[in-house]
């Protein structure tokens, strides 16, 4: 149930980020709202995920996802561009996520 309630917790950040960005400086009232209590699901369910998962690992999973997901939104959706050291860094994260979840501590 833990990687169910993280996986809850990347969604809730991921469309926290996005009505975020949509919020525009907090001028649209309707995302800014929407943002807050995405973020709000987003901390209350990575906290249930950390009942039983080590922090690193759900820490690393949660904002290496939360990364790939942003990124994936801001070139699609909002058009934005991102050039070859971008993905560079986005892949050294995810092979860091791959790491800790591999060799990272366990209970």
């Amino acid at each position: 149930m833990s990687y169910v309630y993280l996986a809850t917790a990347i969604i809730g950040e991921f469309l926290g980020t996005t009505f975020l960005k949509m919020s525009d400086g907090f001028t649209k009232l309707s995302f800014s709202t929407l943002a807050l209590v995405a973020y709000g699901l987003c901390f209350f369910f990575l906290t249930k995920s950390l009942e039983n998962l080590d922090l690193s690992l759900a820490y690393a999973v949660w904002s290496g996802i939360g990364i790939i997901l942003a990124t994936a939104v801001s070139v699609f959706y909002f058009k934005e561009s991102i050039n070859w050291l971008t993905l560079l860094g986005i892949s050294l994260i995810l092979i860091g996520v791959v790491i800790v979840n591999l060799f990272g501590t366990s209970h």
